[in-house]
């Protein structure tokens, strides 16, 4: 692993809950590894909220799955290392993975109604949660589920609904009051508010900072939404074709991005605040991961693009202050 991976892996200066360095990941396909996830690494501290964002298909939940170990065939982890709390998570035991998942980190997926099992009850599927890992009575994980809901502001009277019962807003806090059961130290959150309307988004998204204010637990937040992530993370990586190609912190990257993918992805977006200003997007379509380009991976869509001699790889080096950069010699704007 490179010395800049190896400083950005430790750039948190206070204690780190959450190491990851040199993370890869494959898909296995007929004709030959897909890798997803191309050498990514980061790191978390307690408290803090990092920001993962990038367009569909640029590896955001398959790090996501990874850090818990749930990916699915044909997914493999290839390389890398997760460390939590100084724990090998990739080394764990089955067994050992029954404990550490929700009990150390817990993760809100994607789409509420598809995390939950539409033929039970929601407080049993909290229930089931709390039975399995504290070992106490049904009687008791229900208490603690009413408990629950009232962190999440849905009446207790509704642990009895079904999923299908209740609406996409409360579908979603009963996810997160499932990921909050086990009081974990970190949550992975896959787009909480995907399906959303606007005014549920910010009421889900005002809850979760509050019970992050008051219990203490550390973020992964991953989207594609730039401007909803800035309003809520400490720091923001982003991701393009299974690399982190830009990381700083949440105001820094917002008000000076660096990297053009960067620089499209906050145009493509509506300012939250401010005056109004024409949205331009990027041109094109991300690569195909089973032949990515070479070079700068972004080249093709990009409209700073210019020849060079050679054909390099840019690394990621901290150009400013706790600002990262997948850079080459000659990157216009460095």
């Amino acid at each position: 692993m490179s010395q800049s991976q190896i400083k950005i892996a430790r750039q948190v200066q206070n204690e780190t809950l959450l190491d990851v360095r040199d993370l890869r990941v494959e898909y296995l396909s007929p004709k030959g590894p897909v890798r997803a996830v191309d050498g990514v690494s980061f790191s978390i501290a307690p408290g803090e909220v990092l920001g993962l964002a990038g367009e569909s298909g640029s590896g955001k939940s398959t790090i996501a799955h990874a850090l818990l170990r749930v990916l699915r065939p044909p997914a493999l982890i290839t390389g890398g290392e997760v460390r939590f709390k100084g724990k090998d998570v990739l080394s764990l035991a089955e067994h050992e993975l029954e404990a550490f998942r929700w009990q150390d980190i817990s993760m809100v997926f994607q789409s509420a109604m598809n995390s939950l099992n539409p033929v039970m009850k929601v407080g049993d599927q909290i229930a089931d949660v709390l039975v399995k890992h504290k070992k106490i009575s049904k009687k008791e994980a229900w208490q603690r589920a009413g408990e629950l809901f009232d962190i999440v502001n849905i009446d207790k009277k509704r642990l009895d609904a079904y999923p299908h019962e209740l609406s996409g807003g409360m579908r979603q806090r009963a996810v997160i009051a499932i990921a909050l059961a086990l009081n974990p130290p970190m949550m992975i959150m896959d787009e909480p508010t995907t399906a959303l309307d606007v005014v549920v988004q910010k009421e889900i998204m005002q809850q979760i900072e509050e019970l992050k204010e008051k219990m203490g637990f550390s973020i992964l937040f991953i989207t594609h939404d730039m401007s909803l992530m800035v309003e809520f993370s400490n720091r923001i990586a982003i991701m393009y074709a299974g690399e982190i190609v830009e990381m700083a912190p949440a105001r820094e990257i917002f008000e000076n991005p660096l990297h053009p993918y960067t620089k499209g992805l906050i145009s493509s977006f509506p300012p939250l605040v401010g005056p109004k200003h024409k949205m331009t997007g990027i041109p094109g379509s991300p690569p195909n991961m089973a032949e990515p380009p070479t070079g700068c991976r972004f080249h093709p869509r990009c409209t700073m693009c210019q020849p060079v001699e050679k054909v390099v790889n840019p690394t990621l080096q901290e150009v400013l202050p706790g600002h990262w950069l997948a850079y080459h010699e000659g990157m216009p704007g460095v």
